[in-house]
């Protein structure tokens, strides 16, 4: 049993905790103001066009996003967008490396709405929704 604990103490102590705030951004230029989880998830599910979504490459950010706004695991996401790529429905997000290529996307496209890290906001994009 002390082996157990044991085990299990190091399983947590090695598991992965991301501890910073998560933001929706927009283009400052985008009417949109404040959104919940359940209506920003909608464009990362591909249910609404109304954004053109852009998307984190793999990693804690992405996870932690896809939990808390979407309820879903990153597998699950990827299977959903390969699904609506392959009816035809929609064109996946663009992946990109980190929250700075994130903003710069998001600050020249209208249109677009992406998650970065709150310390990373800056008046080039307007925060929409802070992920609890």
């Amino acid at each position: 049993m002390g082996k157990l604990l044991l085990a299990a103490g190091i399983w947590l102590a090695a598991a992965p905790v991301f501890a910073t705030e998560i933001v929706v951004i927009v283009n400052p230029k985008n009417p949109a103001t404040r959104m919940f989880s359940e209506q920003a998830g909608q464009f990362f599910l591909g249910k609404s066009a109304m954004f053109t979504p852009v998307e984190h490459a793999d990693g804690p950010l992405r996870n932690e996003f896809h939990r808390k706004v979407l309820d879903k695991d990153t597998s699950q996401v990827k299977a959903i967008w390969s699904k609506l790529v392959f009816t035809g429905k929609a064109n996946a997000p663009r992946e990109l490396a980190s929250s700075a290529e994130v903003k710069r996307a998001v600050a020249a496209d209208v249109n677009a709405i992406g998650y970065i890290e709150k310390s990373q906001v800056d008046d080039t994009v307007k925060a929409v929704l802070t992920v609890p």
